[in-house]
């Protein structure tokens, strides 16, 4: 992070349960808690972001797809990622 950048304070609630894996993962890479929870929802804020390129790419590659038995496939995993399994 710039330290240009004004970070801004934001209080979240979590449930007993994340906030002790929270303290276990900050003790274990020697992190404040603070400093996991940013971290574990950088990484959630970027893995929904290839998430939404994959859907993105696999919906073109749909339209594009003239075999029936890949456009099959392609559907599948397009519900598979909109619905789960």
């Amino acid at each position: 992070m710039s330290s240009t950048q004004k970070l801004v304070r934001q209080s979240v609630s979590l449930p007993p349960r994340v906030a002790s894996r929270v303290r276990s993962l900050a003790r274990a890479s020697g992190a404040s808690a603070n400093r996991v929870i940013v971290d574990l929802i950088e990484s959630g804020l970027e893995a929904r972001a290839l998430e939404k390129l994959r859907f993105e790419e696999l919906a073109d590659r749909l339209m594009r797809a003239r075999d029936p038995l890949e456009q099959k496939r392609l559907k599948e995993d397009l519900a598979r990622m909109t619905f789960g399994d």
